[in-house]
């Protein structure tokens, strides 16, 4: 049964938290301890009806607020499908938290409330969506109820969005009337609608098709872990451990190790449960060589004529992630895939505004939440590859070091 990563994203009150405890309790996915205690806490507080929203807003400070701060993950599963699903804040303030939780979604459902339209938080979590290149998105028009079920008032939304939504990079997209509260649209098809044709929200996260979405060309194995074990009986053994980031590898390929640039051939690879025939993403697997060769954590496995580039000079958009602003010349750690090493900050090309997608030249700062494109150097070496062709190789994270907070998510542009 294949897996669906999917974050959910909207402003303030769009329904998210009610949206996904209705998807969970529809689904027969919660316990009967969590319902009974979602529904003394709506009696307590004077709801006339069960809170859902209570199932995802677990910190105290988001239920005394009635907004959700942190990114909340929840797993579930039907008969044909299982789900992880982050919950990310609507608040401006809380951009890198949609950013966390999009980074590795395969989609993106972006809430509107239909009494209000598409508003700046929906074009901004679209724009987000399309930079971190989330394959699928979902326009989800809640509180249909509210507006008395109008045909109308829905498509006039959904024409707005997707309107905005072409000047980004977004391939596949979908709108889907509901109502979270009543649960019209998200588990069972609604009768209020019979002017919406198509199926319900969790029959299109059932059979949204994901499988073309993995890149299976591309062979990218950062290594992790060098294994050499201590007994006796098997200290000739030498494997790489790590996990497949793209690309199907076989015992018998010829591979390149860069940033050496050494070639060898895949002797065996091993998992858990023994050898395997192939390997291909996300397993977890140790690659064994023909040639005893230099490899070291950080390194990356690839193929002789399909590779990434070896740089130190690195164009890239960024989200900003801390109270201090980013300045041209600040110095910085950099996580990528298995590598570390450390980062100057060349230049700030643009600003990004993520609602009218206006650039910003000739700015020398990026403050909290800002969304821009710069240029790094780095010490060492990066074995990288373009975001859009590579979502592992093409990440990475900025850190400080004085603090070891992450400051900053990035995705490779040149390419």
């Amino acid at each position: 049964m294949d897996m669906l990563r999917f974050a959910t994203a909207g402003s303030v009150d769009d329904g998210k938290s009610t949206l996904i405890g209705r998807l969970l309790f529809d689904s027969k996915s919660i316990f009967e301890d969590q319902l009974e205690s979602v529904e003394a806490t709506s009696k307590s507080r004077g709801d006339e009806y069960t809170d859902l929203s209570l199932l995802t807003d677990g910190l105290r400070a988001e239920r005394e607020q009635g907004i959700t701060i942190d990114v909340a993950y929840r797993y579930f599963a039907t008969p044909k499908r299982k789900f992880i699903i982050a919950d990310t804040p609507g608040h401006a303030q809380y951009t890198r938290n949609m950013v966390t939780g999009a980074s590795t979604a395969d989609l993106a459902i972006v809430l509107v409330d239909a009494r209000k339209g598409v508003l700046e938080q929906s074009r901004r979590h679209a724009t987000i969506a399309s930079l971190l290149r989330v394959p699928h998105i979902v326009l989800a028009v809640n509180k249909m109820d509210l507006v008395d079920w109008s045909q109308e008032v829905f498509e006039q939304i959904r024409d707005e969005f997707f309107a905005f939504a072409s000047k980004l990079n977004i391939t596949d997209m979908t709108a889907i009337p509901l109502s979270a509260l009543k649960g019209d649209n998200v588990v069972d098809r609604s009768e209020n609608m019979p002017w919406y044709d198509g199926g319900s929200l969790l029959h299109h996260l059932e059979n949204v098709y994901i499988a073309s979405d993995r890149n299976l060309q591309d062979v990218r194995f950062p290594v992790q872990y060098v294994i050499r074990p201590q007994q006796a009986a098997a200290r000739d053994y030498r494997g790489y451990a790590g996990q497949v980031a793209s690309g199907v590898m076989k015992p018998g390929d010829e591979v390149l190790v860069l940033p050496s640039g050494l070639t060898s051939t895949i002797a065996g690879i091993d998992t858990a449960d023994g050898p395997v025939d192939e390997a291909f993403p996300p397993m977890s697997v140790t690659v064994r060589l023909t040639d005893e060769i230099d490899i070291s954590r950080g390194d990356v496995i690839c193929r002789p004529h399909n590779h990434p580039e070896t740089t130190q000079d690195i164009d890239a958009m960024i989200c900003w992630m801390d109270e201090r602003p980013l300045t041209t010349g600040m110095k910085l750690a950099i996580q990528h895939t298995t590598r570390s090493a450390r980062v100057v900050v060349k230049n700030i090309q643009y600003q990004l505004d993520v609602n009218t997608l206006h650039r910003a030249e000739g700015i020398h700062t990026l403050g909290l939440n800002d969304i821009g494109r710069v240029t790094l150097r780095t010490t060492t070496p990066l074995v990288a590859d373009p975001y859009y062709r590579n979502r592992t190789t093409g990440a990475f994270v900025l850190i400080d070091d004085s603090s070891n907070r992450t400051v900053a998510a990035g995705t490779i542009s040149q390419g």
